[in-house]
Order: C-alpha cells, then structure tokens, then sequence
C-alpha cells in the first residue's frame, strides 16, 4: 500500500504538470481555430506536421528512455555512466539528422508536399531534434524522482509558448505592429512552428546541472548491451506512435477530395478535445515506469501491478464520462468551424482507454527482456491501423482515423494480455473491471440519448447525475470514504467515543 500511495503522489505531480499544461495547451486550440478558417486548411498542415514530429521524436530517442530506467536500476551497472552514455549517443545522433535534412532539404520538402515551404521543414526537424535530446534529462528528473522540477520546465515551456503565440496571432495585430516586417504577408501557420523552436531552445538553459553528466564519458562496450535492449523497443516505439499519428500522415495520400487539408483540420481540432484520456495515461505513464522498474524485486509486486492497472480503468472511465458529459461546453474548445467533427470524441477517448491499458500490460515483457513481444503485437496493431484507413479514409474521411485506432489498440491490448498472461501472469481482477467498463457504458448510452431527446441544459443536469452514481460506484466497490485521510480520522474519533 505504501508503494501504491508513492505512485499516487508522483502520479499527482506528474499529472498535474500535464494536465494543467494540456489545459494551457488548449488555450492555442481555440486561438488557431478561431483565427484560422477552417476551409483554409491551415490547421490542416499543423496537424500534418506535428504528426511528422510525434513520430521523428521517437526516432531520435529510439527506447533510450526505457533503457535508462532499465539500466540505471540493472545490478551491476553504473547509473552515472549510463546517463553519460545515453545522453552522448543522443546527442550525436540528433545534430547528425539536423545536418542531414538541411542538405537534402529541397527533396524532402517536396516529398512531403511542402516544396513551397521548405521552412517548415528545417524548422520541424531543429525542434523535433532539441526536443529528443531534452528527453533524457527529463527521464534523469524522473529517476532521480524530482518531479518538481520536470513539471515547472514543462510548465515553463508552455506558458512561453502560449505567450509568444497570443503576441503573434492577437496582440501585436490589434496593436497595429508589423516588427520586422513579419505580418507582410499576413499571418502565417509558419510561425507557429518557429516559435516552438524558439521555445524549445530556450528550455534547454535550465538543464545546466544535469547536462554535467556528460562528462561521465561514452562507454562504447555499455551502449552496445543497450542498443540490444532497445531496439525492440525503438520499434515498438515507431509501431505504436504510428498508431497514433499515421492517420495525420497519410490521410492527404488517400484522401481524394479536394478539401484535403480542411478535413484534416477538422479532425486535428477535435482530437484536442479527446487528449483528456492521453494525458492520465501519459501521467501515469511518467510515475509508473521507474516505480515499475524500482520494484520489480519486492515481494508481492504483481499483485500491486494489478490494483493498478484496475484503479487506472476506473479513473479513465470516469474521464471519459466527465469529457462526454460536458461535451455542451467543451465544444467551445475550438472554432465553430470545426465542430462537425466532435463525433468522433468518444471513439478517440476508447481507443486511448485502450493504449492506456495496453501500456500497463506492456511491463511484463520489459521486466523479462523479451521486448520483442511488443514489437510484434504493436505492428500487428499497425497494419490494422493502416488497413482501415486505406480502406475507409476515401469513403469515411476522418471518421475512419478514428475507428483504426480503437482496431489498432484494441487488437495489440488484447494479444498483449493473451501471452502475457502465459508468460508472466498477472492475477488482474478481470471480473472487477467489467463491471466498471458495463457501468461507464450504460451511462455512456443514456448520454447519448439524453442529448437526443433532451434540452442542453436539461440534458446537461442528467450528465452530471450519472457521472455522480459512477462516483458512488467507485466509492461503495473500492474507495470507501473511510480510507480517505481527513475522513478516516473522523471515523476512528468516533469509533473510540463510541467505545468508551
């Protein structure tokens, strides 16, 4: 239990640092889906690139971050040479694709159907380049268990770059200034990408004291046994960040209407609204790997990875209820323009309740080295990904996007599950859980039918009433209000003037 209340804490920190930086985050979502038409198609190419940048940063790190949990807590192994070696490698490889793509800058342009703006490109892969190098100080915060500071650098990131883009696309135009010479051809998406270079340099200056680990040197013979460990995981990086961005990427390949980049648009905004989901899994994800890693050797481990993996279900459930239920006001999120697309919010929220869990169940081929396993059952996952929208994008548009990735995750969740549970079984409280996932489900379908049948804000009030009974749910099976700390207290107060 004690393990578990550390978890809830770094979860807490971490989430917050993330929630809050999503919440500021969304402050550009409506800022760009206001100022950017819709028929424009100018969102369209943010959602394009930063696709392009999701998956090149997984690249660039290629499982080094695992592998430095992994290693830094290995018996026998130095965790300061491990950090040196990791960030060295890191850094060689990033400024070597940096160089790269600035001599074969004309041709990639081209390729990716930017020739006209090949400074989206450069600029794209400079940032995406900082960006996988700061990846392992940020996993050095983590290990070193100071989740302070990663969330203010986190923190701090945004709030420069929601400044500096509320300066560009709001203040500097109502105040009738053209410095530099920048509004000459009006505003501009390109600009959105160098300010996120701009951002993302600046950061690196608060990693002075950890950037001193390089001194520890490169052992040549260390990284060796790393790249073994992983590869597997490099590729199961790629397969699984596919999953979540190879809709953005080859939609303009498939599509063949001609309001391409309008309906990719579309769908970028209203993912935004779904993004609630990836930020409790992307929390979690930061606290549970090195307390996975940690823990490994303690005596029962396995039963502590399965009251998480069900207290993760619940919490995500409830999200997903809370995102449902005030889809009335969270619609505002973005530019009227764009909310056509809002149908396809619950199906992305499922499909990363299923990434969620998916990552829970991915440990157990990670503690026993077999990191192969999750290559195959994320490629599996792909190419039913990739069938889906080759299939359906022309026929579907977006809302194809949208059901291959719950085909994508679902399928890798459940052939995850299947071996895992032959070759490092988990007692999971399976019967539990289906009665969360049936609960949220019901409640999910009266919903639905509520925003049928009903007036917004009657409809509204029905919503929060279901969301409620859910709570009540989770307070009668597992959260009695006995076991929270003011109340428990009470409880035992009382319990002793009754006995005396």
């Amino acid at each position: 239990m004690a393990n578990l209340k550390s978890l809830a804490k770094d979860t807490a920190i971490y989430g917050l640092s993330s929630i809050i930086g999503r919440f500021l985050n969304y402050l550009l979502v409506p800022l760009y889906t206001y100022v950017i038409n819709a028929s424009s198609g100018g969102y369209g190419v943010v959602t394009n690139l930063y696709a392009y940048t999701a998956l090149l940063l997984v690249i660039l790190t290629y499982g080094m971050e695992t592998t430095f949990f992994r290693y830094a807590n290995k018996s026998g192994e130095d965790p300061g040479k491990v950090y040196s070696t990791i960030l060295i490698s890191v850094l060689s490889t990033s400024a070597l694709f940096v160089a790269l793509v600035l001599l074969f800058l004309r041709p990639i342009s081209s390729a990716m159907g930017y020739a006209d703006h090949p400074e989206y490109i450069w600029t794209m892969a400079a940032t995406v380049a900082i960006d996988a190098f700061q990846c392992i100080p940020y996993a050095y915060l983590r290990y070193k268990k100071r989740p302070i500071k990663f969330a203010a650098l986190k923190l701090g990131f945004i709030f420069l770059n929601i400044s500096l883009n509320l300066a560009y696309f709001v203040i500097l135009p109502k105040l009738g200034l053209n410095p530099l010479g920048i509004y000459d051809d009006g505003i501009s998406v390109g600009w959105i990408f160098y300010i996120n270079l701009f951002c993302t340099s600046f950061m690196t200056l608060f990693f002075v004291q950890e950037l001193k680990g390089i001194k520890g040197g490169f052992d040549s013979a260390l990284m060796k046994r790393m790249l073994s460990y992983s590869w597997p995981i490099l590729i199961l990086g790629i397969i699984g960040i596919l999953n979540q961005t190879a809709s953005q990427i080859i939609f303009p390949f498939v599509y063949k209407g001609g309001d391409c980049e309008a309906q990719l648009g579309i769908y970028g905004a209203c993912i935004k609204i779904a993004m609630i989901m990836a930020m409790i899994t992307q929390a979690f994800r930061y606290a549970y790997e090195p307390f996975v890693f940690g823990n490994a050797r303690e005596k029962g481990s396995k039963e502590t990875y399965a009251k998480a993996m069900k207290y993760f279900i619940i919490f995500t459930l409830l999200a997903f209820l809370c995102v449902v239920g005030f889809m009335d006001i969270l619609k505002y999120i973005i530019g009227s323009g764009y909310r056509v697309g809002l149908k396809v919010v619950p199906i992305v929220m499922a499909a990363e309740i299923m990434m969620g869990i998916y990552f829970n169940l991915s440990f157990w081929y990670k503690l026993t080295d077999q990191t192969l396993w999750g290559a195959v059952f994320s490629g599996i996952g792909c190419l039913v990904l990739l069938a889906v929208n080759i299939i359906f994008i022309p026929s579907h548009s977006y809302m194809a996007c949208a059901w291959a990735g719950v085909g994508a995750y679902g399928t890798a969740m459940v052939l995850s599950y299947l071996v895992g549970q032959k070759k490092y079984p988990i007692a999971y409280p399976l019967k539990d859980i289906a009665v969360y996932v049936a609960a949220a489900m019901a409640l999910y379908a009266l919903m639905v039918a509520g925003s049928r049948h009903l007036s917004s804000a009657l409809s509204l009030g029905m919503n929060i009433l279901l969301i409620l009974s859910f709570c009540a749910l989770i307070v009668k099976k597992d959260l009695p209000l006995s076991s929270l700390p003011v109340i428990g207290r009470h409880f035992k107060k009382r319990q002793k003037g009754e006995d005396a």
